[in-house]
This record gives C-alpha cells, structure tokens and sequence, in this order.
C-alpha cells in the first residue's frame, strides 16, 4: 500500500532523513519510535506532502506522489492527526464532521443546506460511533476536552475515507488512563476500518501492546526493525532508546 524508496532530507547542515526506505502492507499496524529529534515527524511530513524531499520516492499504491500537493494526496487516500489537534474551534463535532465529509466528496454546495444529503449523514454517524462521540455531537469543538479534541482530529482524518491513516502521537498530552483509552479506540479504528495505520508513540507500554510492526528511528535513518519481541530484545534499541531498565522490565513480566 504505502513503500519509501530512499528518502533523503536536509535542512541545511541537518540531515533530517537519511536514505530511508520502508514498505507498509496493506491493512497493517506500525509504530513509529525514536529519541527526540530522531527524525520521526518529517518522515510523516515527507509522506503527506508537507514537505518535499531532496530524493527519494514516495509510493503510494504503486504511483509515486512525491510533487503532489498535501490536499491532492489526501484526496488519493492518505489521511493524517497531528499532535496538536487541528479542528473548527466555532463549529461543533457534528457540524465539523458534516463539513469534513461533504467537502471530501466535492458536495461542498450542501454545507449550508437545512436537509444534508442522507448518505453523508450516515457517514458522520458512523465514524462519531466508532470513534465514541456520539454523545458529544452538539458540543462546538472548542469546548471539548483535550483527549475528545484529538480524537475529533482523527475523525476529520477518517472523513477523507483513507487508505492510509498517518496518527502522530495520539496519546500526547493525556494522562495514564486517557492514554489507554485512546489507543484502544485507535485498535479498534484500525480493526474496524482495516486501513494501514501508522502511528508515532514515545509510550513504549502502548507500542509493545498494539503494534504489530516497530520500526525504529535514530538520527534520520532506520536503526532498526521487526515484531514487538525483536525491538524489545535488540541491543542497538536498547542502548540508543528504550534503556535497559525497560528491557528487564519486559523481559521479567514474560517470564
């Protein structure tokens, strides 16, 4: 579904994205890990269009995007949440979520109608229920709490119907049981939709726990790869990021 061939990214004397090449199958779950600085925000960056690289390609079901604008590949099926949630801060949850969805589907002149299109309705309806906003659909997006405010921005990334959903730590900023709460509406998002989904996380309980694949980052190049149990156990990952009080730790509760 979604391959890098080779992605190189300077900004000035800063090497952001050194040579990085990558492959996403279709329908998988990926975690995105590394030290601060690692590079991890500009991968997402390269891929939606945000930023452009100096080489390399983007490939997105077969077509290379690189040159296309971030709207254009949005529209082709790669969605994004970014950090800091991005919402209609005067609109309500439903109200944005109608606006995402009409737009998406070039219906734009039905924004301001009394009498939405019925399809798009149940569109709305559906991504407030899988998402756990139903109860909050009249409530203006600014007054939303922080964790339902990020989930609103991952239901606007859901609006645009994606192939690939890009999440940019979704639990920043959240307390310990918020946390758990949203990824375990991102799991089930991702069962649910069977899209690709990566995701960038620095809470390693919650990779260890939900991602099928980590790939590891460090000083824009990939220092490492593989299922939960090979990054645990990699002594590269240890020493550059997890720390080896994280790895006892892990390997003492499979015991």
């Amino acid at each position: 579904m979604l391959k890098v061939e080779n992605l190189y990214k300077a900004f000035g004397g800063v090497v952001a994205m050194n040579d990085v090449s990558l492959d996403f199958p279709t329908g998988s779950l990926t975690a995105i890990i590394g030290p601060n600085g690692a590079g991890k925000t500009t991968f997402f960056n390269l891929i939606s269009g945000h930023i452009r690289p100096d080489r390399g390609r983007v490939l997105f079901d077969g077509e290379d995007i690189v040159g296309r604008s971030s709207l254009e590949i949005v529209r082709k099926g790669i969605g994004r949440a970014f950090q800091v949630a991005s919402i209609f801060p005067s609109l309500t949850l439903h109200e944005s979520l109608m606006a995402a969805v009409i737009s998406h589907r070039r219906q734009s002149t039905q924004v301001l109608t009394r009498f939405p299109l019925q399809s798009a309705e149940a569109r709305v309806e559906e991504i407030m229920a899988l998402l756990g906003l139903s109860a909050k659909a009249a409530v203006l997006s600014r007054n939303l709490s922080h964790g339902d405010q990020k989930l609103l921005d991952i239901a606007l990334a859901l609006a645009m119907e994606p192939k690939v959903l890009l999440l940019d730590e979704p639990t920043a900023g959240m307390g310990p049981e918020e946390r758990w709460q949203m990824i375990d509406k991102v799991y089930r998002l991702w069962e649910a939709e069977k899209m690709t989904l990566i995701f960038i996380e620095h809470d390693m309980d919650i990779v260890f726990k939900i991602a099928q694949t980590i790939r590891v980052l460090k000083y824009g190049a990939v220092l490492a790869e593989g299922t939960p149990d090979d990054i645990r156990r990699n002594k590269d990952v240890i020493d550059a990021y997890l720390g080896t009080d994280h790895h006892i730790t892990e390997s003492v509760g499979e015991d």
